[in-house]
């Protein structure tokens, strides 16, 4: 090596920062004063230079300046270079540590530098251009590092409003579909809210039937989380919606080529739900092969997906639901026996609309209340005319369509202080779509009004008794409190 620290050679240019900016800090740590000359002059103006001679006046430096850098010499009395490297790591742990050497034993030295976390060493004398070199290429890796840092508490930063945010939605979802939020006063639908409250705590596979329209999906999540499992995902696939192969692929995944468009391997649904939940809506609809996959998932847990000879274990509570009589589908051959009381092991049957009278007042209500929070309008309840017509009218897709009439009566509202008949579609309006309204509420020669308001009578003392409170009365029945004080004004109620 050249002895000369200004010796010829091409110049190489200084290390720059990406983002522009100030040029980067090096501090130079060395007690012998024409060593650090020579290296300020080696380096040039491309850099900012700190320079001490003594290693406190090093460390104080340090505390000031935004080092990106440090060259120190080995000896730096009362300390070595390595000891001075290793204390700076305190105060600028980012900064690329160099250590300007006289020739120590290498095996030692890269020990020591080890320890230090010593980027480099420079052996003494230098040539100019290969210590600007190693200065740069130093530099650009501190530029790297410093990034990596940046990018790392961005990502933080992100994936922390982003599981915050993942809390949120889950509370939101589990509250809307937690089973007390579910609007039923009848004894069939007690009889529905003891089931899940008792299902709810087991793993087994839950039957849901009922006509559309009668909310299995809704009844599945609200089993879903209030379970244990609650903390997973609860994925779902009807059944009817895709041809048999695509379905197949949607429920066990395939692998890639295993059919024209299968351009990569593809997790299936019981995967994506491992640990959590898969519902099966209309489990009804699946063909006979796919009867006899479903049940050797239900039997050993096993999932092959399509193009593949390997067999895998899957850990999901199955739910399904289906608007079919599958008894009478097994009778007739048409769904496997030993699949249907596989997946009934506890079956929870819906009752249609039509023989939940009593709810619809609060029902509808509810509905009332979620439109026009979607809408941003705000209307106060219905006139009697329309809860007649509602409570008349036979809902022939059940529930469902009874959210639906409400969201497009809301729709074209137009300001209407309260939802009234003239609001309603035809159909429901009509007098031929009449339906017997129950035996407690209705008979001969009874005006449907005074039916309608009997009905709203006996839920207004019901829900006061079992809640305890007008408030609680109100919350129960989904509707404000100011509205049920009315409400109860106008029906002589002075509970």
């Amino acid at each position: 090596m050249s002895s000369n620290p200004t010796g010829a050679g091409e110049r190489i240019e200084a290390a720059r920062r990406q983002s522009g900016g100030d040029p980067y800090e090096i501090l130079i740590v060395d007690s012998d004063a024409a060593s650090v000359e020579s290296l300020e002059l080696a380096l040039g103006t491309g850099y900012r230079i700190h320079v001490a001679t003594q290693a406190s006046e090093g460390l104080d430096i340090l505390e000031r300046a935004e080092i990106a850098l440090i060259l120190a010499d080995e000896a730096l009395p009362p300390m070595s270079g390595l000891d001075f490297l290793e204390s700076a790591r305190e105060s600028r742990p980012l900064a690329i540590r160099m250590l300007l050497t006289r020739g120590a034993e290498l095996g030692s030295l890269n020990g020591a530098a080890n320890e230090a976390l010593v980027y480099r060493w420079i052996a003494k004398p230098w040539v100019p251009n290969e210590l600007q070199l190693a200065v740069k290429r130093a530099l650009e890796s501190y530029e790297l590092a410093s990034e990596n840092i940046q990018l790392a508490v961005e990502f933080g930063v992100e994936n922390e409003r982003l599981r915050a945010e993942n809390t949120d939605l889950r509370r939101e979802i589990e509250h809307k579909y937690a089973f007390d939020r579910i609007i039923g006063t009848g004894p069939a639908m007690e009889r529905v809210f003891d089931l899940i409250e008792k299902v709810a705590k087991t793993d087994s596979s839950v039957l849901i039937t009922g006509e559309p329209g009668t909310g299995k999906g809704f009844i599945a999540r609200a089993i879903h989380y209030a379970s244990p499992r609650n903390d997973k995902r609860f994925v779902a696939q009807n059944c009817a919606a895709l041809p048999d192969t695509l379905l197949e692929s949607e429920l066990f995944g395939h692998k890639s080529g295993a059919f024209t468009g299968a351009q990569a391997d593809k997790q299936g649904l019981f995967e994506l739900a491992g640990g959590g939940t898969a519902f099966l809506a209309e489990v009804g609809e699946a063909h006979s092969g796919m009867q006899v996959r479903l049940l050797r998932v239900l039997e050993s847990g096993e999932i092959r997906p399509l193009g593949s000879s390997d067999t895998r274990v899957v850990d999901a509570r199955v739910i399904a639901s289906t608007s079919r009589d599958l008894l009478a589908d097994v009778g007739e051959g048409r769904f496997r026996e030993d699949l249907y009381y596989r997946l009934r092991v506890v079956e929870i049957a819906l009752p249609p609309l039509r023989e939940r009278k009593t709810d619809i007042p609060a029902l509808a209500c509810h509905f009332l209340e979620a439109a026009c929070r979607e809408a941003r309008c705000e209307i106060k309840g219905f006139a009697n005319d329309a809860m007649d017509c509602l409570v008349r009218y036979a809902w022939p897709d059940n529930v469902r369509e009874l959210e639906n009439e409400i969201a497009r009566a809301v729709a074209t509202s137009d300001g209407a202080e309260r939802i009234a008949a003239e609001m309603l579609s035809e159909s429901i309006r009509s007098p031929s779509a009449a339906a017997t309204v129950g035996g407690d509420f209705a008979g001969d020669g009874v005006r449907l009004s005074e039916a309608v308001d009997a009905l709203k009578r006996k839920l207004i003392l019901e829900a006061i008794a079992e809640a305890g409170s007008k408030t609680g009365a109100s919350e129960r029945l989904g509707i404000p409190r100011q509205s049920l004080q009315k409400m109860m004004k106008r029906l002589d109620l002075t509970s």
